[in-house]
C-alpha cells in the first residue's frame, strides 16, 4: 500500500446485498488496517432486503464485530424483526402521540448514508456492491449528498463486454447516480473479470488457520461446483476504494440507457473533444466519473489471500 493510504484509515460504508462475494469483501474490509468500517447498509440484489440484512448481521457476528451498525429502510427492518411472530398484532399508542409518534409532524427520517456524510463531510467513502437504490434515494432526498460524500466506489457497469443481466447490461447501474456530480469510481465487470480466484487459491485458504478463510471456503463450494475459477468482483471494488493504485482508470461522462432492449447499458463518452457545433444533447455539461480500465490482479489476489488467511 502507498504511504497515502496507510496514513489514516478511510471511513467506509459498504452498501451490500450479501452474497458470497459480498461476504468476502466485508471480511476483507474488517482485515484491512486502511479501513474504518462505520456501517453496512443493505439492499435488494442477490437476495431480498430482509434476507440481505439478516446475512449482514450474521457476517458481523461471525467476525465478532456486532458493534458495527447495519442500517436498512425502517419499514423493512420492522418487518424482519417480527418475521417469526406470525399472527402477533402490533399495538401502538398512536391515538396519544400521533400517527408518527411526534404529534403528526411527519419529520422525514434521515437515512444512515446522509447522516454519516453530514457527520463527516468529505470523509466518508461508500462502497456500493449491489443495486444503487440506496445511493439514488440519498441523492434524491438530499441534493447536497453528492457534495458532502467523500467518494462513491461502485461495482457496476460492463464497458466493452457483455453484462450479467443480458448482453448489454450489468445490474448495479443507475443514471441518477452516474450523473450526480459526486466523486465516483466505477469498477465494472470488464475489470473484475481480470481478477480470478482459482481452486489453488481456495485450497490454500482451506489449509490456513484463518477464521474468515475457513468460513469462506465452506460457502465458496457453491461457486466452485460450477467454475474452475471465480471472478472476485466485490473484493476488487473494495480494494480499489482502499488503494486506487491497484487499478488504472479514465475520466469520462457515463450515461445509462433507461429503456429498450439495451436498458442498463453503460455508455462511456470516449471523445476527447467537445461535441460539435455547440449542440445541446443528453451529454452536455454532464459531470465525469472515474471508470476503471485495468486491475493489478496479482497484487489484489495477494492482498485477498494474505488478509483472509491471517484472520
Amino acid at each position: 500500500m502507498s504511504d497515502a493510504t496507510a496514513a489514516r484509515p478511510k471511513k467506509i460504508i459498504i452498501d451490500t446485498d450479501p452474497g458470497i462475494d459480498d461476504a468476502m469483501a466485508i471480511f476483507l474490509a474488517l482485515r484491512s488496517p486502511e479501513v474504518e468500517l462505520i456501517g453496512l447498509t443493505t439492499i435488494y440484489g442477490n437476495v431480498y432486503t430482509t434476507l440481505a440484512t439478516r446475512n449482514a448481521l450474521h457476517l458481523l457476528e461471525v467476525a465478532g464485530r456486532t458493534d458495527i451498525l447495519v442500517a436498512v429502510k425502517f419499514h423493512e427492518f420492522i418487518a424482519s424483526l417480527f418475521v417469526f411472530q406470525k399472527g402477533m398484532k402490533l399495538r401502538v399508542a398512536n391515538f396519544v402521540n400521533g400517527a408518527d409518534g411526534l404529534g403528526n409532524q411527519n419529520f422525514p427520517p434521515l437515512p444512515f448514508l446522509i447522516e454519516q456524510a453530514n457527520l463527516y463531510p468529505g470523509k466518508v467513502t461508500v462502497v456500493a456492491l449491489g443495486p444503487l437504490t440506496n445511493i439514488a434515494l440519498a441523492l434524491q432526498q438530499d441534493p447536497a449528498f453528492s457534495k458532502i460524500i467523500g467518494q462513491i466506489v461502485l461495482l457496476g457497469g460492463a464497458f466493452g463486454v457483455n453484462g450479467h443481466v443480458h448482453p448489454a447490461a450489468e445490474t448495479n447501474v443507475t443514471d441518477i447516480v452516474f450523473t450526480s456530480g459526486a466523486d465516483i469510481l466505477v469498477v465494472g465487470v470488464n475489470v473484475t473479470h481480470q481478477v480470478v480466484l482459482t481452486d489453488d487459491h481456495r485450497q490454500k485458504l482451506a489449509r490456513s488457520d484463518g477464521k474468515f478463510a475457513q468460513y469462506l471456503c465452506k460457502i465458496l463450494e457453491a461457486y466452485f461446483s460450477f467454475h474452475l475459477g471465480i471472478y472476485i468482483h466485490d473484493p476488487t471494488a473494495l480494494l480499489a476504494a482502499v488503494d486506487p493504485s491497484l487499478i488504472t482508470y479514465t475520466e469520462r461522462v457515463v450515461r445509462v440507457q433507461t429503456c429498450g432492449i439495451t436498458r442498463g447499458l453503460t455508455i462511456l463518452y470516449n471523445k476527447q473533444k467537445s461535441l460539435m457545433f455547440g449542440e445541446v444533447t443528453e451529454w452536455t455539461a454532464k459531470p465525469k466519473v472515474k471508470v476503471a480500465v485495468t486491475a493489478d490482479a496479482p497484487a489484489i489476489l495477494n492482498l485477498v489471500m494474505e488478509r483472509l488467511m491471517d484472520s
